[in-house]
This record gives structure tokens, sequence and C-alpha cells, in this order.
């Protein structure tokens, strides 16, 4: 079964109209977010970043956050579901997809990332 991949207009208007979102969510992955937001006591303005940040066993690793938003991030909506994005986290991250999966394995957010050159092998890496 193929999975759904949600994207709605972002807010930020950096972005011309003709350009694409640097960020995909599977159905899974945004339902997933919702219920880690709606268990959280999150202050009005704090939602989901999405960033990359330098370290792993790979050289850079995912990292996803509940946090308000800062100046020139990039703001998506995804059924409802506000993701922050700074820009530099945007040139690493253009064209991946988020999925949530569950597997004998454990379940969590998978990153989807086409500019990833090596990954690690618990995919929260990757160079």
């Amino acid at each position: 079964m193929e999975k759904q991949v949600q994207s709605q207009e972002i807010e930020f208007t950096e972005f011309d109209e003709d350009e694409s979102l640097p960020l995909f969510f599977t159905d899974e992955a945004i339902q997933a977010a919702k219920d880690a937001i709606a268990s959280e006591a999150l202050k009005p303005g704090e939602n989901l970043r999405v960033m990359v940040r330098g370290g792993g066993c790979a050289g850079l690793s995912y990292v996803l956050d509940f946090t308000g938003s800062k100046e020139n991030d990039f703001i998506m909506n995804f059924e409802g579901l506000v993701v922050y994005l700074d820009p530099m986290s945007a040139m690493h991250l253009e064209g991946t997809t988020i999925d949530y999966v569950t597997s004998l394995m454990g379940m969590g957010f998978k990153f989807i990332n086409p500019n990833a050159t090596k990954t690690c092998g618990c995919g929260s890496s990757f160079g």
C-alpha cells in the first residue's frame, strides 16, 4: 500500500508560488506529530520544528522539537500541523519526506532524504 504524502501552501512570504515545499509529511507522520503535540503542554505559538544539527555518526543529525518560530523560518502547514524550518536546515532537507513507521524494530519518525549521501544504521544521522 502506497502512503499518501500531504502538503499545503507555505505561509511564509519569501517562497514564490512556483517553488516546491522543502519538506513533505506522510499522513502517518502528520497524525503522529499531532498526537505528540496533544500530549504536550505547549505554549501558544509553539509547534513542531524540524532541523539539522552537526553531529551523529554520519556527520549531521535530524532533530524534531517543539518551539516557537524564529526570524527567517519557513512556516508550513500540513493539514493543521504547523512546522517551522530554518533556512540552513532547509538546504539539507530539500525534497525530504518525513514518515512515521511501526515495525518489529520499533516505531518512530523516518526521514527519507534524497540529499543524503551516507546514513547511519539508526536513521537519525546522515551526511
